[in-house]
């Protein structure tokens, strides 16, 4: 499950290399026609998706290499720092795009072969919404970082191509000066809102910030079910590339011999894994009633906070 979702991550990379590197050649022969300031912003943004998309399929590559002596817990982290170049590179789109509309609105200058510019936006358009479908495919599967990073940039680049038709109508057909800057001011704090969010969600993969509570709230359920088990405790959480990884403390029967307490444990796992994909679980066994340390933390039992009593 995991190798499948590995597989789609880097299919959804490839895919976004691919539009970048055609969109880029379009673009490059548009502004050539065109002489549109609002297409050269286009274009530099293009360019800077292609850098990305670059990022992105080197990150979800490195994500998917298995565990080794140097990285036991796998490479998946890759992607969150991929990610982060990725929110670098769309803060410089955002100082392009502010500088082109600051000159346009100084020099109020004008574009030509409007219908060119206009053709060419349209094409980036149809292609940019079939990998957003396929990006929005493997993102339900998958949640990669990487890739949802990626998908932030190319919906904003949505914005872009419609701001271009716009610019290009109210002024190439329309004679409107000063369209253009208009929408390029609304595109760069869009994109800045969303380099915030994708910002976020990858320095809580570099950090090691828990699970949402529902997911661990969801793991705590499961567990639950299992008679054998009392006073969860110890829970620890933490998600690198696509795989969640969860750790936690159990009390069992001290009676039981180590094979005896073994097997009630695997086939916890086993059973836990089926109903939790892409998820590895390390479960340690106490003896029921022993006290690791005085820390509340860490002694919380996770059984209480389900409403029916410790167990």
């Amino acid at each position: 499950m995991q190798q499948r979702g590995s597989g789609l991550a880097k299919s959804a990379a490839l895919a976004s290399m691919t539009v970048a590197t055609v969109l880029v050649a379009l673009k490059i022969w548009a502004s050539w026609r065109t002489g549109s300031s609002a297409m050269l912003g286009s274009l530099a943004d293009s360019a800077l998706d292609l850098v990305a998309s670059l990022t992105t399929f080197f990150g979800v590559w490195i994500a998917a290499f298995p565990a080794d002596r140097d990285h036991r817990f796998g490479h998946g982290k890759a992607e969150a720092v991929a990610a982060m170049v990725q929110v670098m590179l769309i803060g410089v789109s955002i100082v392009l795009i502010l500088l082109h509309s600051v000159r346009q609105l100084n020099e109020g200058a004008r574009v030509a072969a409007p219908a060119e510019g206009i053709a060419v936006s349209l094409v980036a358009i149809a292609l940019t919404v079939g990998l957003l479908a396929w990006q929005r495919y493997v993102l339900r599967r998958t949640g990669s970082v990487a890739i949802r990073t990626d998908h932030v940039h190319y919906q904003s680049d949505m914005l872009l191509n419609l701001a271009v038709i716009a610019a290009l109508v109210l002024d190439g057909v329309a004679g409107v000066v000063g369209a253009d800057p208009v929408f390029g001011f609304l595109i760069a704090g869009w994109l800045g809102y969303g380099a915030f969010r994708a910002a976020g969600e990858a320095v809580d993969q570099l950090m090691d910030r828990e699970w949402p509570e529902e997911r661990r709230q969801r793991l705590v359920e499961l567990v639950a079910t299992y008679p054998e088990l009392s006073n969860l405790h110890d829970l620890r959480t933490r998600i690198s590339g696509t795989t969640n990884f969860a750790q936690f403390h159990i009390d069992m029967d001290p009676h039981l011999t180590v094979a005896e307490a073994h097997d009630v444990i695997e086939r916890v796992e086993r059973e836990l894994s089926g109903q939790l994909p892409d998820t590895e679980l390390f479960i340690h066994i106490d003896p029921l009633g022993y006290k690791d340390t005085q820390n509340p933390l860490v002694e919380e039992n996770e059984f209480t906070r389900l409403g029916r009593g410790a167990r």
